[in-house]
């Protein structure tokens, strides 16, 4: 059995987590540059096994797409085109950002840590993978 991979996509800077091998637990991977996002996924499924990629879909509040779609849909494109064999499944990621934050406050973080927004993906991409874990029972 393989991982599963979440990605919490960005313009600028995406953040990622992996389940354990087990998938029991959901873990923050790292942030990584978007620029750089399809080498570093090429090197890491060639060091592990990935079975499926969670992407965070971010929608509205009324379900609708967000604007950030259009900077996703092209990434999926190129993602499917780069790795054929690899399921990719779009998960809702409403409120990730505001969960990240509340996990950082009660976990304790520094103020300065918290604003760092490198920090913020990869928790968002955390919730993105619990969430849909729980989804899943």
């Amino acid at each position: 059995m393989g991982r599963i991979l979440a990605i919490d996509f960005g313009r600028k800077r995406t953040g990622l987590a992996v389940t354990d091998i087990l998938r029991i637990t959901a873990n923050p991977l790292l942030t990584i540059e978007t620029k750089d996002l399809i080498s570093w996924l090429s090197d890491y499924f060639a060091k592990e096994k990935v079975d499926e990629v969670v992407i965070g879909h971010p929608t509205q509040m009324d379900g609708s797409d967000s604007e950030s779609m259009n900077h996703i849909r092209p990434f999926i494109g190129n993602f499917k085109k780069q790795f054929p064999n690899m399921p990719i499944i779009m998960f809702d990621e409403r409120f990730t950002s505001v969960l990240a934050h509340r996990a950082m406050l009660a976990g304790g973080m520094k103020k300065k840590d918290r604003q760092d927004k490198a920090v913020v993906d990869k928790i968002a991409a955390t919730i993105i993978l619990e969430d849909y874990l729980q989804s899943k029972l």
